[in-house]
């Protein structure tokens, strides 16, 4: 059973201590380097104050996670072992300045709107579809996720569903199950010497791809970008030349509007006769009544799912799918990125990011404020500014700090569509200054003094 849990953590640790963790990879990812990491410490004892910066982690977020922030310093971090609703998010989001969640958390405009103080938002897991992100990037709150950091444990997941549906082992363990003994060859193979179509060559097709010609398929792929094929991978002109060549065809595509339901009766008809199909990727790629019929008709010879259309809010709820009782058919609840390795890269590699762009104001890998890797600037303060993307912004910066004899020691820029955000490192004496003046810059959004 989940319960809430509020972590109070002392605020005393050594830079050697944190340099021990930063080599041994422990707490922190592992191209860290140990003397920005160093710096990073002195800095923390100018910086913004951490008792005063509020945490909120929802739905069970990994330990390791937590462990980060402590190591860090944060002393406010809330923990709670589920998700909330709109309304109960808004209420308890009024004070946090960092918010982490998963994958059913939904972060609306609404939630923005009543997030005074938020400054990023974490999201633990590779998927963004939760989370308003025109919103988010509009009020210049700074969105992270964990696209790496899963995707063996989804393509392992692919590779044992292709061999349990192709040697049709549901059928068998559930007649076992039943006290049948089933011992029979037929329709059952190897995946030596058969061809895997991969639609959606990204993070995890590519590493799908990978362990498939480990194991001795024929890789053949699809993505609506040109990618560069590893191994002996051939790319394909279509993804319909994919379907009509594959013994196995594994999706592994983002939720975009060119493959919602891509997979329906009319498109499966392409499909090489006596194919299986796997869709780890998102479940309104499937139109799963059409599915069910291509499996009655012998098109597809077996079917293993992990995402679907609708999905139960939590565990124990009912789940209801028209493929349930078919035969060959492998049904899993959204299990694919769920192991106790990814969950610990995930929580080490977002909570990171956010401890770095809160103290330092990096914001790479950020997926809504224009991403900036920033050296560490000696005997400076530094501010961020976020600001709407029109024209003069920058000059109106420079003007206002030159007019009141404040002096640029660095400054970096870096645009969106919609927003710029500008980095500025000045002479400590007048931080505090330059900070106000910023403020009443046109098209500002967000400032802050890090350090």
């Amino acid at each position: 059973m989940h319960t809430d849990a509020v972590f109070t953590i002392p605020n005393t640790i050594s830079i050697d201590g944190i340099a021990e963790m930063g080599t041994c990879g422990r707490y922190l990812l592992n191209d860290i380097d140990v003397m920005l990491l160093n710096r990073i410490v002195q800095i923390m004892k100018t910086s913004y104050p951490k008792d005063k910066l509020n945490i909120l982690l929802l739905e069970n977020i990994s330990a390791q996670a937590v462990e980060l922030f402590a190591s860090n310093g944060y002393t406010n971090v809330t923990q709670l072992g589920k998700a909330l609703d709109e309304e109960e998010l808004m209420e308890r989001i009024k004070d946090v300045h960092i918010l982490g969640i998963r994958s059913k958390t939904r972060v609306t405009k609404g939630v923005l709107d009543a997030a005074d103080k938020l400054l990023a938002v974490g999201t633990f897991c590779i998927g963004t579809d939760q989370v308003d992100m025109a919103e988010a990037r509009r009020q210049g709150v700074v969105v992270f996720n964990a696209p790496f950091s899963n995707t063996r444990s989804v393509a392992e997941l692919t590779i044992g569903a292709a061999i349990m549906l192709m040697r049709r082992v549901p059928d068998k363990n559930k007649a076992a199950h039943e006290g049948v003994w089933m011992k029979d060859a037929k329709h059952s193979r190897e995946l030596r010497g058969k061809t895997i179509g991969i639609i959606g060559y990204g993070n995890i097709g590519s590493q799908v791809s990978v362990l498939a010609e480990a194991l001795g398929l024929k890789v053949i792929y699809y993505d609506a970008e040109k990618k560069l094929p590893l191994g002996n991978a051939t790319a394909m002109p279509d993804v319909f030349a994919v379907m009509a060549n594959a013994d196995i065809i594994t999706l592994h595509t983002p939720s975009v509007p060119s493959m919602q339901r891509f997979i329906n009766k009319e498109n499966l008809k392409h499909c090489k006769p006596g194919a299986v199909l796997i869709n780890y990727s998102r479940g309104e790629v499937v139109e799963l009544d059409d599915v069910k019929w291509a499996l009655e008709e012998g098109i597809l010879n077996g079917v293993a799912l992990d995402v679907y259309p609708q999905e139960p809010e939590k565990n124990g709820d009912l789940f209801s799918c028209s493929l349930q009782h078919m035969p060959n058919v492998l049904l899993t609840p959204h299990i694919g990125g769920s192991t106790e390795e990814a969950q610990m890269n995930i929580g080490e590699d977002v909570s990171s990011k956010l401890v770095y762009y809160t103290e330092t104001g990096n914001t790479q890998g950020s997926l809504t404020v224009p991403a900036l890797s920033l050296p560490i600037q000696e005997n400076a303060h530094r501010i961020l500014h976020i600001h709407k993307n029109i024209p003069g912004v920058l000059s109106d910066i420079n003007s206002r700090l030159a007019g009141n004899g404040i002096n640029i020691l660095g400054q970096y820029l870096k645009t969106n569509e919609e927003i710029g955000y500008v980095v500025l490192d000045v002479d400590t004496s007048l931080s505090a200054s330059a900070a106000e003046l910023l403020r009443e810059v046109k098209g500002t959004i967000k400032t802050r003094l890090v350090y």
